[in-house]
């Protein structure tokens, strides 16, 4: 078993979930809501995640998380909090659920509405040590929310935007593989390459923190050789354990800031009638943002051809798109039903969205633009 202290006590290994019980103890909190979603429920990994609890722990579950978190989902949970008279809440499923929770633990001890408290609004401070204690438990190897600052909620208005601050960091991670083994491989490989991306975007950031850029490469290495292994074969036990690693080592680097993947991804997550999964953005938009920023930072971009072990005369952009193509993903957004006349309002989103300014490079909302129009 690995205990890892390192911005949070994260419990690492397989049959990790039986000390559930434990971290609620160390966390402090007696009554705690679950936020988790219907697959997980459906997927029986409710259950198993709470099987270890004394009965009568659980004060009620919200199980009705969307595919991107929404102002209206954190104010329902919020309202069984309060009714339930809770006090934290225990995150369950993949980064939806758990960055839902991070709303509710912000509105169950703080006043105003919650975009009040986004970073895009000057939010950061508002956020105290008083934000409700959250246990998060993932049962995808993806997001790395479970260790993040962060939790990325869509609005009434449309928007996609972020809450950042320490105090949102989960008390306690219980990260164990096992979870993830019933993962459909379309999931899996979604999931796979947010962390990836997360953790190229982290390393190229032009923000100066070597600790945070070492923990994306490992994250990289790891997820690069283990993804392909967990599509093929889900119950590959060793594979699961590394992307789990991959996950959490590169939410770890957000401390780094990440890019344009993600300022063009969040606007693009934020159109509810369409329903796009995070990580299969970012599996499409990886390779355009590759090949524009690769010419302002080569001497990074030459570290991850060596992380991915593909020689440098190789086209590093080329050879992503063919690595997630590899994995059953789409490789365009016109596969994923993006309509190609909200591609103009997406740009201009981007350049407002808080991932944008930690870009390797500099972007105008024509080079978005430009980038949203090679891979449509």
């Amino acid at each position: 078993m690995a205990l890892i202290n390192y911005i949070t006590t994260v419990r690492l290994d397989h049959g990790a979930v039986r000390g559930l019980a434990e971290d609620l103890a160390a966390a402090g909190m007696t009554r705690p809501l679950v936020v988790t979603d219907k697959g997980v429920v459906a997927a029986g990994l409710l259950d198993r995640v709470l099987a270890g609890l004394p009965a009568g722990t659980v004060r009620a579950v919200f199980d009705d998380t969307p595919t991107n978190p929404t102002e209206e989902g954190v104010e329902a949970a919020l309202a069984l909090y309060k009714a339930h008279d809770c006090d934290g809440l225990i995150a369950i499923g993949g980064g939806s659920p758990m960055d839902l929770a991070k709303g509710v633990a912000i509105l169950a001890t703080h006043e105003g509405p919650l975009q009040s408290f986004t970073a895009i609004h000057g939010g950061t401070p508002k956020i105290t040590a008083r934000t409700a204690p959250t246990v998060a438990v993932p049962t995808t190897a993806g997001t790395g929310s479970e260790v993040g600052r962060g939790a990325v909620i869509t609005f009434r208005d449309g928007r996609k935007l972020a809450l950042l601050s320490p105090h949102l960091v989960p008390k306690r991670a219980v990260c164990d593989p096992d979870l993830t083994l019933g993962l459909p491989p379309v999931l899996t490989a979604a999931t796979g390459m947010d962390a990836i991306s997360h953790c190229v975007e982290c390393f190229t950031s032009p923000i100066d923190n070597p600790v945070a850029a070492a923990i994306a490469i490992d994250g990289l290495e790891r997820a690069i050789r283990a993804l392909p292994r967990a599509v093929a074969n889900g119950q590959d036990r060793e594979a699961r354990r590394e992307m789990m690693i991959a996950a959490f080592e590169g939410a770890m680097a957000f401390q780094k800031g990440l890019g344009s993947v993600h300022a063009l991804s969040h606007p693009l997550g934020a159109l509810r009638e369409f329903k796009l999964h995070h990580g299969t953005l970012n599996a499409v938009l990886l390779p355009p943002v590759i090949r524009f920023n690769i010419e302002a930072v080569p001497e990074k971009f030459v570290r991850i051809h060596q992380a991915v072990g593909v020689p440098e005369s190789e086209d590093l952009a080329h050879w992503f798109e063919r690595f997630s193509a590899s994995l059953g993903l789409p490789t365009r957004l016109s596969e994923m039903g993006v309509p190609k006349q909200v591609i103009p309002a997406i740009a201009k989103a981007a350049t407002a969205d808080h991932t944008h300014a930690t870009n390797a490079r500099p972007a105008s909302e024509e080079d978005y633009l430009r980038i949203l129009e090679e891979v449509y």
